[in-house]
């Protein structure tokens, strides 16, 4: 992993209650790993359109959808456009994104079951930005490596 002095990282992961369920979910340890950067927050659920708090949602075939299946695909590829943008424009080269979420997960997300039956894959955010060339990597993984 590159040494990077500007990193984009999930809001949430800093405390701002933009989840789902309308918490947040600050990881201290990782913001004590993370003293001395620059950090650019981002969330690409609320930035899309959505509301906070949310009825949870997760990626089925190429969309994602809510468990009532309302189809809410529309709402996080506007995040992870938006996302994108902030991405380059603030010249972050990794990102630190939530683990399993539908827009941030990195390598594994929910099934789209409602289950809790995880499947490898990344979120939509998380596909934009690799695309892209940005590092990706999960807040949990990032606290493995450290």
């Amino acid at each position: 992993m590159k040494d990077v002095q500007k990193v984009l990282i999930s809001a949430c992961l800093l405390g701002e209650p933009c989840r789902f369920d309308g918490m947040g979910k600050e990881r201290s340890e990782l913001l004590a790993l993370l003293a001395g950067k620059e950090l650019v927050p981002f969330c690409p659920e609320v930035e899309g359109g959505l509301p906070t708090p949310r009825p949870a949602a997760e990626i089925l075939g190429e969309g994602v959808f809510r468990k009532d299946g309302l189809d809410v695909t529309t709402y996080f590829k506007r995040g992870a456009k938006l996302g994108l943008e902030k991405a380059m424009e603030s010249n972050a080269t990794l990102a630190i994104l939530k683990s399993r979420s539908p827009a941030c997960g990195c390598g594994e997300v929910y099934d789209g079951s409602f289950t809790k039956t995880l499947v490898k894959g990344d979120g939509i955010f998380t596909q934009r930005l690799k695309a892209s060339g940005i590092e990706c990597i999960s807040d949990e993984q990032y606290l493995q490596d450290h």
